[in-house]
Parts: structure tokens; C-alpha cells; sequence
């Protein structure tokens, strides 16, 4: 018989709150498991992706002359309009306007067209999803590498603007692919987060493109976040995109990038991308039968 003083070890699993509390813990954990190789796995595919990627820009364009130069145009169209327009109705030197306005809308329509498109990752890849066993997140490198091809089109506009109407310094020109790094991990998680969420809630998508266009009008896009004086510069300052958009426009005008976008872009993308991956590795499992 056992008594009070005995050595006998007890397992802490006999007691039922524990098994579930073991059992739990295992679980998420070998759920983040999956999830890291699921994220390895989609990086390492790269020449499928891209050829995804390739093939969703060539759909969209398909029996199109001028393809994808299209939105090229009608950018520069845009730009060339609005530019001088909007610069003399806001008193501004019209060559500096039109600096900012081309690089601004053409980054703006990056970052936009990624997080609008995110909800839809998962949901527009079902066929895949359903027949093939591919990492998810593949169909997130996919949405990045599209509108990746994009920017890099509409990059063409931004190549003469910067011809003709260069910036006084080229200082920190090398700055820019620190910024676009940055922009592109943070587009990441969101991409990530937004495809996992839409899968199962379908309102999530509307929801987003509606904030999103907003968020243009509260952004300085079309307008300088200089002309907001010292007491709304908040509205800038608490807007994500517009530290988004920062890092990349500024060292393409010359102009010096404050620490606080970088501080808010770097912070926002290492947190963001630990709840993305906490919620993708919750729920990753589950989007198949949401779909």
C-alpha cells in the first residue's frame, strides 16, 4: 500500500487537463512544423511560381497587342494628366509634382493590386489546391511574382521621368532595394494572412478593397505629406502605407528617409509575419475544405 511519504513517480498525463494540455502543445507543434516546411517548400519552388505567374499575366492579356504595356499606358496617360494638373491647382513646381505623382501612383498600384488580390489566393488556386499536393504558400510567391512583372513594366515610366526630370541627388539611390526587401516581406505576411482568413470568411476580399481605396485618398499619393503641417501630419504618420510607400519612393526622388519609416516598416514586418505564420500554421490544414 501506498503511503503519504512514498517514492512512487506520478505521470502528470493521468490527469485529464494535462493529456489535453500535452496533446495541444504537440499538436501546434508539429503544426508550425509543417507550416516552416510548407514556407521552405513554396521559396524553393521558385521556377514554378514564376512560370504561374508568367502564365496568369499572359491569360490576362491574351490575344492583347501590346499585353501588359497596356497598363503601362494608361498609367503614363494618368500620370501625364494628373501631374500637371493637380501640381498647378496645388501650387506646386510642376517637374518636382510630377516626380512624386509617377513614382508614387506606380508604387501605390503595386502595393494596392498585392493586398486586394491576396484574399483571392487561395480561393482562385482551388483547383490546384484540391488535385495537386503543392505547398500553399506557393500561391503566394505566384501573387507576388505577378504583380512583381507589373511593377516592373510600369518601372518603364518611372525610368524616363527620372531621364528627364532628374533629382537633384542620387545619394541614397541604394537605399531602394532595402526599401522594395522591406515592402515585399511586409506584402508577404499580409498576402498570407489575408489568403488564409478570406478561405474561410468570403466578406474578407470586399472588405479589404473597400478599406484600400480609402486608404489611396488618405495616403499621400496625389498630394505631399508635407502639406498636412505639423498638427494632421498624424494622418500620415499613423498609415502604414504610406511608410510602405516611403522607403521606396524617396530614395528614387533624392530625398532622405526618415527613421521612422523604417522603424514602422521593419517593425510592422516582424510582427506581422509572426502572427501570419501562427495563423497560417493554426489553420493551414484546414483551407482544403473551406475552399
Amino acid at each position: 500500500m501506498d503511503t503519504f511519504g512514498s517514492d512512487r513517480l506520478v505521470n502528470r498525463t493521468d490527469f485529464p487537463a494535462q493529456k489535453v494540455l500535452v496533446q495541444t502543445g504537440s499538436k501546434f507543434s508539429a503544426s508550425l512544423g509543417k507550416a516552416q516546411l510548407d514556407l521552405l517548400g513554396g521559396l524553393g519552388n521558385v521556377s514554378l511560381w514564376w512560370s504561374l505567374a508568367w502564365q496568369d499575366t499572359k491569360q490576362r492579356y491574351r490575344r492583347s497587342f501590346l499585353g501588359p504595356f497596356w497598363i503601362t499606358i494608361s498609367t503614363g496617360v494618368f500620370v501625364g494628366a494628373m501631374g500637371p494638373l493637380y501640381g498647378s491647382l496645388l501650387g506646386q513646381d510642376v517637374s518636382t509634382y510630377l516626380q512624386h505623382v509617377a513614382i508614387s501612383f506606380i508604387i501605390w498600384t503595386f502595393i494596392s493590386s498585392t493586398i486586394n488580390e491576396s484574399g483571392t489566393a487561395f480561393i482562385g488556386a482551388e483547383g490546384f489546391i484540391k488535385q495537386i499536393s503543392l505547398p500553399l504558400s506557393l500561391h503566394i510567391f505566384r501573387l507576388l511574382a505577378k504583380n512583381g512583372l507589373m511593377l516592373a513594366h510600369n518601372a518603364l515610366i518611372i525610368v524616363l521621368v527620372l531621364i528627364f526630370l532628374p533629382p537633384a541627388h542620387w545619394g541614397n539611390l541604394w537605399l531602394f532595394p532595402l526599401g522594395l526587401l522591406l515592402v515585399l516581406g511586409n506584402l508577404f505576411w499580409i498576402a498570407l494572412l489575408l489568403a488564409v482568413l478570406s478561405a474561410r470568411f468570403r466578406d474578407i476580399p470586399q472588405i479589404v478593397a473597400s478599406v484600400v481605396q480609402v486608404m489611396f485618398f488618405l495616403s499621400p499619393i496625389i498630394w505631399k505629406a508635407d502639406m498636412l503641417g505639423p498638427h494632421n501630419r498624424f494622418v500620415a504618420d499613423f498609415n502604414p502605407l504610406y511608410h510602405f510607400t516611403e522607403v521606396i519612393r524617396a530614395p528614387l526622388l533624392g530625398s532622405p528617409v526618415h527613421a521612422a519609416n523604417w522603424i514602422v516598416t521593419g517593425t510592422l514586418m516582424v510582427v506581422g509575419s509572426v502572427l501570419a505564420f501562427a495563423v497560417f500554421a493554426r489553420l493551414r490544414s484546414r483551407v482544403p475544405y473551406w475552399l
